[in-house]
Protein backbone atom coordinates (compact mmCIF):
# COMPACT_ATOMS: atom_id res chain seq x y z
CA UNK A 1 0.00 0.00 0.00
CA UNK A 2 1.72 3.50 -0.72
CA UNK A 3 1.52 6.55 1.32
CA UNK A 4 -0.99 8.29 -0.64
CA UNK A 5 -3.50 5.25 0.52
CA UNK A 6 -2.35 5.62 4.02
CA UNK A 7 -2.96 9.05 3.68
CA UNK A 8 -6.70 8.50 2.30
CA UNK A 9 -7.53 5.71 4.93
CA UNK A 10 -5.88 8.48 7.92
CA UNK A 11 -8.40 11.05 6.27
CA UNK A 12 -11.29 8.55 6.26
CA UNK A 13 -10.57 8.15 9.74
CA UNK A 14 -10.75 11.45 11.03
CA UNK A 15 -13.68 12.17 9.45
CA UNK A 16 -15.13 9.54 10.82
CA UNK A 17 -14.47 10.80 14.07
CA UNK A 18 -14.61 14.53 13.83
CA UNK A 19 -14.78 15.73 16.96
CA UNK A 20 -12.53 13.89 18.57
CA UNK A 21 -10.13 14.97 15.75
CA UNK A 22 -11.13 18.62 16.51
CA UNK A 23 -10.37 17.93 20.36
CA UNK A 24 -6.73 16.46 19.37
CA UNK A 25 -6.14 19.26 16.81
CA UNK A 26 -6.94 22.21 18.82
CA UNK A 27 -4.56 20.68 22.20
CA UNK A 28 -1.99 21.00 19.48
CA UNK A 29 -3.14 24.33 18.17
CA UNK A 30 -2.74 25.77 21.65
CA UNK A 31 0.72 24.69 22.30
CA UNK A 32 2.05 25.76 19.10
CA UNK A 33 -0.52 28.83 19.33
CA UNK A 34 1.71 29.52 22.69
CA UNK A 35 5.04 29.05 20.99
CA UNK A 36 5.00 30.51 17.82
CA UNK A 37 2.75 33.83 20.03
CA UNK A 38 5.55 34.34 22.06
CA UNK A 39 8.94 34.26 19.78
CA UNK A 40 6.66 36.41 17.05
CA UNK A 41 6.44 38.77 19.71
CA UNK A 42 9.87 38.73 20.71
CA UNK A 43 10.73 38.76 16.51
CA UNK A 44 8.53 42.12 16.03
CA UNK A 45 9.69 43.45 18.93
CA UNK A 46 13.38 43.18 17.98
CA UNK A 47 12.68 44.26 15.10
CA UNK A 48 10.95 47.77 15.77
CA UNK A 49 13.52 48.16 18.20
CA UNK A 50 16.12 48.33 15.73
CA UNK A 51 14.30 50.51 13.32
CA UNK A 52 13.59 53.13 16.20
CA UNK A 53 17.38 53.45 17.25
CA UNK A 54 18.61 52.84 13.18
CA UNK A 55 16.32 56.25 12.52
CA UNK A 56 18.26 58.47 14.91
CA UNK A 57 21.39 57.77 12.84
CA UNK A 58 23.09 53.92 12.36
CA UNK A 59 26.26 55.98 11.82
CA UNK A 60 26.67 58.05 14.99
CA UNK A 61 27.64 57.68 18.25
CA UNK A 62 27.18 60.02 21.54
CA UNK A 63 29.51 61.58 24.42
CA UNK A 64 27.99 61.86 28.06
CA UNK A 65 28.74 62.12 31.18
CA UNK A 66 26.93 58.29 32.24
CA UNK A 67 26.26 55.36 30.27
CA UNK A 68 22.66 54.36 29.31
CA UNK A 69 22.43 51.83 32.42
CA UNK A 70 19.70 49.98 30.34
CA UNK A 71 19.22 46.28 31.54
CA UNK A 72 16.56 43.71 32.15
CA UNK A 73 16.62 41.40 35.33
CA UNK A 74 19.88 40.70 36.97
CA UNK A 75 21.58 42.74 39.23
CA UNK A 76 23.56 44.29 36.81
CA UNK A 77 25.73 47.67 37.36
CA UNK A 78 24.93 50.84 37.61
CA UNK A 79 26.59 53.47 34.67
CA UNK A 80 29.28 55.18 36.65
CA UNK A 81 28.24 59.13 36.97
CA UNK A 82 30.80 61.49 35.41
CA UNK A 83 31.33 65.01 36.26
CA UNK A 84 28.88 66.85 33.73
CA UNK A 85 29.66 67.59 30.26
CA UNK A 86 29.63 71.70 30.44
CA UNK A 87 28.45 73.90 27.42
CA UNK A 88 32.04 75.32 26.78
CA UNK A 89 33.32 71.82 26.72
CA UNK A 90 31.10 71.02 24.62
CA UNK A 91 31.55 74.28 22.30
CA UNK A 92 35.35 73.26 22.63
CA UNK A 93 34.89 70.00 21.21
CA UNK A 94 33.06 70.70 18.45
CA UNK A 95 35.49 73.21 16.94
CA UNK A 96 38.56 71.22 18.05
CA UNK A 97 37.41 67.94 16.66
CA UNK A 98 39.42 67.06 13.16
CA UNK A 99 37.46 64.42 11.87
CA UNK A 100 35.47 63.40 9.04
CA UNK A 101 32.22 64.13 11.00
CA UNK A 102 29.38 65.86 11.62
CA UNK A 103 29.10 67.55 15.44
CA UNK A 104 25.62 68.11 17.00
CA UNK A 105 25.11 69.55 20.79
CA UNK A 106 22.30 69.07 22.82
CA UNK A 107 20.82 68.81 26.40
CA UNK A 108 17.25 68.68 28.29
CA UNK A 109 16.17 72.07 29.59
CA UNK A 110 13.46 70.71 31.41
CA UNK A 111 10.60 68.24 31.80
CA UNK A 112 6.97 68.29 32.99
CA UNK A 113 6.34 71.50 31.49
CA UNK A 114 3.07 73.27 30.50
CA UNK A 115 2.79 74.99 26.71
CA UNK A 116 0.04 77.52 26.34
CA UNK A 117 -1.46 79.14 23.44
CA UNK A 118 -4.26 81.93 24.22
CA UNK A 119 -6.57 79.55 26.06
CA UNK A 120 -6.03 76.14 24.60
CA UNK A 121 -2.85 74.37 26.90
CA UNK A 122 -1.42 71.34 26.66
CA UNK A 123 -1.15 68.92 29.31
CA UNK A 124 1.99 69.24 32.16
CA UNK A 125 4.03 66.78 29.98
CA UNK A 126 6.51 68.69 27.70
CA UNK A 127 10.17 68.38 27.98
CA UNK A 128 12.31 71.46 26.94
CA UNK A 129 15.21 70.33 25.08
CA UNK A 130 18.22 72.37 24.03
CA UNK A 131 19.65 71.93 20.41
CA UNK A 132 22.01 73.06 17.87
CA UNK A 133 21.33 73.18 14.11
CA UNK A 134 22.65 69.52 13.33
CA UNK A 135 19.76 67.71 15.84
CA UNK A 136 17.00 67.89 13.76
CA UNK A 137 19.40 65.63 11.60
CA UNK A 138 21.22 63.25 14.12
CA UNK A 139 17.68 62.03 15.75
CA UNK A 140 16.37 61.24 12.59
CA UNK A 141 13.71 64.36 12.75
CA UNK A 142 11.50 65.69 9.73
CA UNK A 143 10.26 68.64 9.56
CA UNK A 144 6.31 69.11 8.35
CA UNK A 145 6.20 72.95 8.16
CA UNK A 146 8.81 75.36 8.88
CA UNK A 147 12.94 75.43 9.28
CA UNK A 148 15.48 74.33 11.34
CA UNK A 149 17.76 76.81 13.45
CA UNK A 150 20.82 78.65 12.21
CA UNK A 151 24.14 78.58 13.67
CA UNK A 152 23.21 82.71 14.50
CA UNK A 153 20.44 81.47 16.22
CA UNK A 154 21.85 78.30 17.79
CA UNK A 155 24.78 80.88 19.48
CA UNK A 156 23.02 83.49 20.65
CA UNK A 157 19.52 84.30 23.32
CA UNK A 158 16.84 83.94 20.57
CA UNK A 159 13.55 82.66 21.57
CA UNK A 160 12.68 80.79 18.36
CA UNK A 161 11.51 77.31 18.87
CA UNK A 162 10.52 73.75 16.76
CA UNK A 163 7.65 71.99 18.14
CA UNK A 164 6.61 68.56 18.00
CA UNK A 165 3.39 67.49 16.65
CA UNK A 166 1.14 66.49 19.43
CA UNK A 167 1.96 69.91 21.13
CA UNK A 168 0.87 71.27 17.59
CA UNK A 169 -2.06 69.39 17.83
CA UNK A 170 -3.07 70.68 20.99
CA UNK A 171 -2.91 73.86 21.46
CA UNK A 172 -3.09 75.37 17.44
CA UNK A 173 -6.47 72.52 16.55
CA UNK A 174 -5.82 72.56 12.74
CA UNK A 175 -4.76 76.55 12.42
CA UNK A 176 -1.37 77.60 11.15
CA UNK A 177 1.35 77.38 14.23
CA UNK A 178 4.07 79.20 12.38
CA UNK A 179 5.27 82.59 13.57
CA UNK A 180 2.65 82.14 16.74
CA UNK A 181 3.99 83.25 20.00
CA UNK A 182 3.13 80.52 22.59
CA UNK A 183 4.27 80.66 26.24
CA UNK A 184 6.44 77.62 27.12
CA UNK A 185 6.17 77.69 30.94
CA UNK A 186 7.31 81.15 32.06
CA UNK A 187 9.26 81.77 29.01
CA UNK A 188 7.42 82.52 25.31
CA UNK A 189 8.74 81.91 22.20
CA UNK A 190 7.90 82.59 18.45
CA UNK A 191 7.26 79.41 16.83
CA UNK A 192 9.10 78.75 13.29
CA UNK A 193 9.04 74.74 12.86
CA UNK A 194 6.77 72.01 13.41
CA UNK A 195 7.68 68.49 13.46
CA UNK A 196 6.21 66.01 11.93
CA UNK A 197 4.58 62.68 13.77
CA UNK A 198 7.13 60.66 15.13
CA UNK A 199 4.92 57.89 17.02
CA UNK A 200 5.85 56.45 20.83
CA UNK A 201 9.64 55.18 21.28
CA UNK A 202 12.21 55.08 23.69
CA UNK A 203 12.77 57.69 25.84
CA UNK A 204 11.08 61.34 25.86
CA UNK A 205 8.73 62.23 23.12
CA UNK A 206 9.50 64.16 20.17
CA UNK A 207 6.21 64.79 19.86
CA UNK A 208 5.87 66.75 23.21
CA UNK A 209 9.47 68.21 22.97
CA UNK A 210 9.81 71.87 22.86
CA UNK A 211 13.37 72.43 20.71
CA UNK A 212 14.87 75.85 21.67
CA UNK A 213 18.51 77.36 20.59
CA UNK A 214 21.47 75.16 22.73
CA UNK A 215 22.46 79.23 24.41
CA UNK A 216 19.16 80.14 25.12
CA UNK A 217 18.39 76.20 26.81
CA UNK A 218 21.75 76.99 28.71
CA UNK A 219 20.02 80.50 30.26
CA UNK A 220 16.88 78.94 31.19
CA UNK A 221 17.58 75.83 31.83
CA UNK A 222 15.49 74.62 35.22
CA UNK A 223 18.01 71.48 35.87
CA UNK A 224 20.21 71.82 38.32
CA UNK A 225 23.60 70.93 36.53
CA UNK A 226 22.56 70.20 33.29
CA UNK A 227 24.44 67.78 31.64
CA UNK A 228 25.02 68.33 27.61
CA UNK A 229 24.83 65.29 24.74
CA UNK A 230 27.54 65.65 22.16
CA UNK A 231 26.21 63.30 18.93
CA UNK A 232 29.22 62.85 16.56
CA UNK A 233 27.99 61.28 13.04
CA UNK A 234 30.06 59.72 10.87
CA UNK A 235 29.25 59.29 6.93
CA UNK A 236 30.99 55.98 6.46
CA UNK A 237 30.57 53.02 8.85
CA UNK A 238 34.11 51.88 8.32
CA UNK A 239 35.11 55.14 9.58
CA UNK A 240 33.57 54.71 12.80
CA UNK A 241 36.24 53.37 15.04
CA UNK A 242 39.21 56.02 13.97
CA UNK A 243 36.41 58.76 14.55
CA UNK A 244 35.62 57.12 17.86
CA UNK A 245 39.76 57.44 18.40
CA UNK A 246 39.95 60.52 17.47
CA UNK A 247 36.90 62.29 19.34
CA UNK A 248 38.42 60.25 22.85
CA UNK A 249 41.51 62.00 22.51
CA UNK A 250 39.97 65.51 21.83
CA UNK A 251 37.05 65.30 24.27
CA UNK A 252 40.38 63.59 26.78
CA UNK A 253 41.96 67.20 25.36
CA UNK A 254 38.87 69.28 26.52
CA UNK A 255 39.15 67.99 29.60
CA UNK A 256 42.54 68.11 30.50
CA UNK A 257 43.38 64.75 31.42
CA UNK A 258 46.79 63.53 32.06
CA UNK A 259 48.07 60.25 30.06
CA UNK A 260 47.28 58.12 32.94
CA UNK A 261 44.08 58.87 34.00
CA UNK A 262 41.00 57.31 33.05
CA UNK A 263 38.24 58.55 30.84
CA UNK A 264 35.36 60.70 33.01
CA UNK A 265 32.75 60.57 30.26
CA UNK A 266 31.13 57.97 28.44
CA UNK A 267 30.71 56.90 24.44
CA UNK A 268 27.89 55.22 23.42
CA UNK A 269 27.12 53.97 19.70
CA UNK A 270 23.73 54.89 18.45
CA UNK A 271 23.02 51.00 17.97
CA UNK A 272 24.22 49.82 21.25
CA UNK A 273 20.82 50.52 23.08
CA UNK A 274 19.05 48.69 20.57
CA UNK A 275 21.75 45.40 20.99
CA UNK A 276 21.58 45.97 25.12
CA UNK A 277 18.12 45.51 24.80
CA UNK A 278 18.41 43.17 22.43
CA UNK A 279 20.64 40.76 24.32
CA UNK A 280 18.29 41.27 27.38
CA UNK A 281 15.55 39.74 25.39
CA UNK A 282 17.08 36.67 24.51
CA UNK A 283 16.51 35.50 28.37
CA UNK A 284 13.15 36.60 27.51
CA UNK A 285 13.24 34.03 24.69
CA UNK A 286 14.17 31.70 26.07
CA UNK A 287 11.58 31.63 28.71
CA UNK A 288 9.02 31.81 26.08
CA UNK A 289 10.60 28.93 24.70
CA UNK A 290 10.49 26.89 27.32
CA UNK A 291 7.01 27.74 28.35
CA UNK A 292 5.88 27.42 24.43
CA UNK A 293 7.58 23.76 24.18
CA UNK A 294 5.79 22.54 27.81
CA UNK A 295 2.42 23.37 26.67
CA UNK A 296 3.59 21.54 23.68
CA UNK A 297 4.39 18.49 25.21
CA UNK A 298 1.33 18.64 27.21
CA UNK A 299 -0.65 18.43 23.77
CA UNK A 300 1.31 15.34 22.42
CA UNK A 301 0.78 13.64 25.54
CA UNK A 302 -2.98 14.36 25.10
CA UNK A 303 -2.64 13.27 21.22
CA UNK A 304 -0.36 10.14 22.12
CA UNK A 305 -3.82 9.43 24.80
CA UNK A 306 -6.34 9.62 22.30
CA UNK A 307 -4.88 7.75 19.48
CA UNK A 308 -4.02 4.90 22.02
CA UNK A 309 -8.09 5.47 22.43
CA UNK A 310 -8.26 5.15 18.76
CA UNK A 311 -6.32 1.88 18.66
CA UNK A 312 -8.38 0.68 21.09
CA UNK A 313 -11.76 1.53 19.50
CA UNK A 314 -10.50 -0.16 16.23
CA UNK A 315 -8.99 -3.40 17.04
CA UNK A 316 -11.68 -5.48 15.29
CA UNK A 317 -10.67 -2.85 12.22
CA UNK A 318 -7.01 -3.87 12.81
CA UNK A 319 -7.38 -7.58 12.83
CA UNK A 320 -9.72 -7.35 9.75
CA UNK A 321 -6.87 -5.78 8.20
CA UNK A 322 -4.12 -7.74 9.43
CA UNK A 323 -6.35 -10.98 7.91
CA UNK A 324 -6.62 -9.55 4.51
CA UNK A 325 -2.47 -9.36 4.13
CA UNK A 326 -1.80 -5.98 6.31
CA UNK A 327 1.90 -6.31 7.44
CA UNK A 328 2.70 -4.86 10.70
CA UNK A 329 4.68 -1.64 8.98
CA UNK A 330 1.36 -1.02 7.11
CA UNK A 331 -0.65 -0.66 10.16
CA UNK A 332 2.11 0.64 11.88
CA UNK A 333 2.78 3.96 8.52
CA UNK A 334 -1.21 4.41 8.51
CA UNK A 335 -1.14 5.44 12.51
CA UNK A 336 2.03 7.34 12.21
CA UNK A 337 0.28 9.04 9.04
CA UNK A 338 -3.11 9.85 11.01
CA UNK A 339 -1.11 11.20 14.35
CA UNK A 340 1.08 13.42 11.45
CA UNK A 341 -2.43 14.56 9.92
CA UNK A 342 -4.11 15.59 13.02
CA UNK A 343 -0.92 17.55 14.07
CA UNK A 344 -0.75 19.56 10.82
CA UNK A 345 -3.88 20.37 11.04
CA UNK A 346 -4.13 21.61 14.51
CA UNK A 347 0.05 23.52 13.42
CA UNK A 348 -1.87 25.03 10.61
CA UNK A 349 -4.47 26.89 13.02
CA UNK A 350 -1.84 27.23 16.32
CA UNK A 351 0.19 28.95 13.64
CA UNK A 352 -2.16 31.66 12.35
CA UNK A 353 -3.41 32.00 15.76
CA UNK A 354 0.26 32.29 17.03
CA UNK A 355 0.99 35.02 14.65
CA UNK A 356 -2.04 36.91 14.71
CA UNK A 357 -1.65 36.50 18.91
CA UNK A 358 1.83 38.00 18.60
CA UNK A 359 1.61 40.93 15.88
CA UNK A 360 -1.67 41.90 17.93
CA UNK A 361 1.04 42.15 20.94
CA UNK A 362 3.45 44.04 19.13
CA UNK A 363 1.40 46.20 17.36
CA UNK A 364 -0.34 47.16 20.82
CA UNK A 365 2.83 47.83 22.16
CA UNK A 366 3.88 50.26 19.65
CA UNK A 367 5.61 47.72 17.42
CA UNK A 368 5.43 46.49 13.81
CA UNK A 369 3.68 43.89 12.08
CA UNK A 370 5.58 40.89 10.59
CA UNK A 371 5.15 37.66 8.74
CA UNK A 372 7.68 34.96 10.75
CA UNK A 373 8.18 32.83 7.45
CA UNK A 374 11.48 30.74 9.54
CA UNK A 375 8.60 30.39 12.81
CA UNK A 376 6.05 28.76 9.91
CA UNK A 377 8.26 26.44 8.78
CA UNK A 378 9.55 25.25 11.70
CA UNK A 379 6.02 24.98 13.08
CA UNK A 380 4.96 22.70 10.60
CA UNK A 381 8.23 20.78 10.56
CA UNK A 382 7.45 20.65 15.08
CA UNK A 383 4.11 19.27 13.66
CA UNK A 384 5.53 16.46 12.21
CA UNK A 385 8.16 15.74 14.44
CA UNK A 386 5.57 15.65 17.66
CA UNK A 387 2.98 13.50 15.73
CA UNK A 388 5.56 10.92 14.78
CA UNK A 389 6.67 11.02 18.40
CA UNK A 390 3.13 10.96 19.98
CA UNK A 391 1.90 8.41 17.06
CA UNK A 392 4.31 6.47 17.42
CA UNK A 393 3.72 4.56 20.45
CA UNK A 394 0.30 3.80 19.66
CA UNK A 395 1.22 2.99 16.46
CA UNK A 396 3.23 0.39 17.47
CA UNK A 397 1.08 -1.39 20.03
CA UNK A 398 -1.53 -1.44 16.79
CA UNK A 399 1.00 -3.17 14.54
CA UNK A 400 1.49 -5.88 17.26
CA UNK A 401 -1.45 -6.97 17.62
CA UNK A 402 -2.54 -10.65 17.15
CA UNK A 403 -5.35 -10.59 14.33
CA UNK A 404 -7.45 -13.76 15.90
CA UNK A 405 -7.38 -11.51 19.22
CA UNK A 406 -8.03 -8.74 17.28
CA UNK A 407 -10.69 -9.99 15.56
CA UNK A 408 -12.68 -11.15 18.92
CA UNK A 409 -11.99 -7.90 20.11
CA UNK A 410 -15.54 -7.07 21.48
Amino acid sequence: MTYTENARLAFQSIKSNRLRTMLTAMIIAIGLMALVGILTTLDAVKKSMTEAFSSMGANSFTIRNRGTGIRIGGAGKRPQPFKVVRYEEAMAFKKQLNAPASVALSVFAGNGITVKYKSLKTNPNVNIQGIDDKVIMAKGLNLAIGRNFNQTEVESVNSNCIIGHEISEKIFKGESSLNKVIKVGSNKFRVIGVLENKGSGIGPSDDRTVFIPLLKAKMINMMPNPSFTITVMVPNAKLMDNVIGESTATFRNVRKLKINQNNNFEITKSDSVAQTLIQNLSAVAIGGVAIGLITLFGASIGLMNIMLVSVTERTREIGLRKAIGANPALIRRQFLIEAVVICLIGGSLGILLGILLGNGISLLMGGSFIIPWDFIVGGFALCVVVGIISGYYPAKKASNLDPVEALRYE
